[in-house]
Order: structure tokens, then sequence, then C-alpha cells
């Protein structure tokens, strides 16, 4: 029986998952703002089919609730949800595409790629990393009545740019397809340290700047931002293992996308090193971490210490 904590969290999941959803579907309308010329009829129908309809918002969720922790008005923490969510998708998009992972099939429907072409598929992801950072360049990420509302904004800029970019995400892949051999022809043998390096990367800094989004927008002190970066490092180490768990463990119908890739491209995984055990002990010692790191905020934190659970005993 699930506990009342569970439940609490689960709605809350399940309303900022129907908020985005909204809030991105007329980010994606089709008639051009001011500044622009025209919006594509194709790449738009595109950016909404990688976009809408799909996917758990567990970013967007950390944003909302890392927010809440420090009473930020709603419909701010969903704009820089929305805002990370189109770097989320604009990355699942690249990923797919046969010069990357060559996948087929994306949330249980085919990859934008196949549904589409393989050009479009790589202006949506231009199309959605572009508007990330429009989005949080807008007057309705901060509160105008305050002082500091800008500087909230290009804090918030340079932090996602740099969850995304070389040091982070993009980096992330460059150094998962070296590890492939993909270069050189020769696969380096990445023990765990280097492995940990590469999926906080690839992975993890995406996660993290959920939490720490919400310490910006909150205008937190040094030790509350610093409680919520380590929260977000422990879980995005816990989302990393949990996937590859799934791709050793689950199916293609379960999963909404192919499974045992990781195997047989001989990728450097922690559940190859520690193995599936390990990897599940290593899963509960991260959720200790979380927890204590957001010891600082006390009962206001139960949703995301529900979330941490949530990240480790996931089966999709």
């Amino acid at each position: 029986m699930r506990s009342q904590q569970e439940i609490t969290f689960q709605e809350r999941l399940n309303e900022t998952a129907r908020d985005i959803e909204q809030l991105l579907d007329t980010l994606l309308e089709p008639e051009p703002l001011a500044g622009e010329i025209a919006r594509p009829a194709r790449l738009m129908e595109a950016m909404r089919y990688a976009t809408l309809g799909g996917g758990k918002r567990l970013r967007p969720f950390l944003v909302v609730e890392s927010a809440a922790l420090f009473d930020v008005p709603r419909h701010h923490a969903l704009m820089v949800g929305a805002a990370l969510e189109c770097i989320h998708c604009y990355s699942l998009v690249h990923d797919d595409l046969p010069a990357m992972d060559n996948d087929d099939l994306r949330r249980g429907r085919p990859t934008t790629h196949r549904a589409f072409d393989e050009a479009t598929a790589v202006l949506v992801g231009d199309g959605l990393l572009t508007l990330a950072f429009d989005i949080l360049s807008r007057p309705a990420v901060a509160n105008r009545k305050e002082p500091g509302d800008a500087d909230i904004r290009v804090q918030l800029v340079g932090c996602l740019a740099r969850a995304a970019g070389i040091g982070g995400m993009v980096g992330g892949q460059m150094l998962d397809l070296a590890a492939e051999g993909r270069f050189d022809g020769t696969q380096p043998r990445l023990d765990q340290s280097a492995v940990k390096s590469l999926q906080a990367m690839k992975t993890g800094a995406l996660l993290r700047f959920g939490c720490e989004a919400g310490a910006i927008l909150g205008r937190a002190d040094h030790r509350q931002r610093d409680a919520l970066r380590q929260y977000g490092s422990a879980i995005g180490q816990a989302f990393q293992i949990a996937d590859d768990l799934l791709d050793v463990e689950s199916d293609p119908a379960t999963l909404g996308k192919a499974t045992g890739k990781d195997a047989a491209a001989h990728k450097a995984t922690l559940v190859a090193i520690l193995g599936p055990q390990g990897a599940r002990s290593r899963l509960q010692a991260l959720v200790a971490e979380a927890e204590a790191a957001l010891a600082v905020f006390a009962a206001k934190a139960e949703v995301l210490i529900a979330a941490a659970r949530f990240v480790a005993a996931r089966k999709a």
C-alpha cells in the first residue's frame, strides 16, 4: 500500500505534467510572436510531436517543487520548467538520430526523425534549444514588481546554458560516444569515477539544474542553494542508474523504447561495473544522500524526498 507521502507526490507530479503540457501547447502555437517573421507549419508540427503528449515531466516538477520551498509563485516556476523541458525534448530528438543512438521508438511511438525526416528532426532540436532561452528571457519568469528580477533571469540563462552545454549534457554525450569507440574504433575501459563524471554531465546536469533553478527563483541563501545542488546531483546519479537497470531488465513494451542497447554497444555503465545488485545498493545510498541534503528544509521537503524514492524505484 502506498504511503500518503507517495500519493501526494504522484498527485503533484501529475498536476505539474498537466500544467506543463498546457503551457508548452501555448508556447508552441503556430502564430509568430513579435520579432518572428513566420513559424513554418511542418517545423511547428514536428516540434509539437516531439514535445507534447508524453513524458513524466520530472524535470519541470523539480523546478516547481524546489521553487515551492521558497513560496515562489507557481506560474514563474512553470515557465522555467517549460524551458527546461524544451532542452530535454531537444536532447531526446537528437539522441535518437541515426548519427547518435539510431532509435526507432520513443515513448512508445516513432521517433521524430522516423515520423518526419532527419533534417526536420535536426531543426526541431535546434528550435527547441533556442526556444528554451527565449522563454527564460521573458518577464513572466520573475516578478517584475521586485528588484532584481532581470538578474534572476540572467542567472537562470547562465545556469541552464552550462548544464546543457559543453561542460554538461552535450559534453557528456561526446564522452559517451567516445566510450563506445565511435571515433577511433577502440573502447577505453572507464573506471567507476569516469563513468560517474560522464553520467553527471549527460543526464545529471539537467536534473541538477531543475533543483537549483528553484533556489535561484527563490533567492535562496548559499546554504539552501548548495543543499538543492547536492540533492539534484544525488537524484541525477540515481536516475541514470535506474535507467541503466531498466535497459537490462525491462522490455520495449513497458519502457516505450528499445532495451538492451547498452550491452549491445558495450557502453560503460555503473550497472556493468557494479552488477545489478551492486547498482541497487548504490541507488539506496543515493536516496539517503538526497534525503540528507534536504534536512535544511525539514518537513517542507517531503515531496522532494518522495521524488528521490520514485526516481530510484521507477519501472518506466
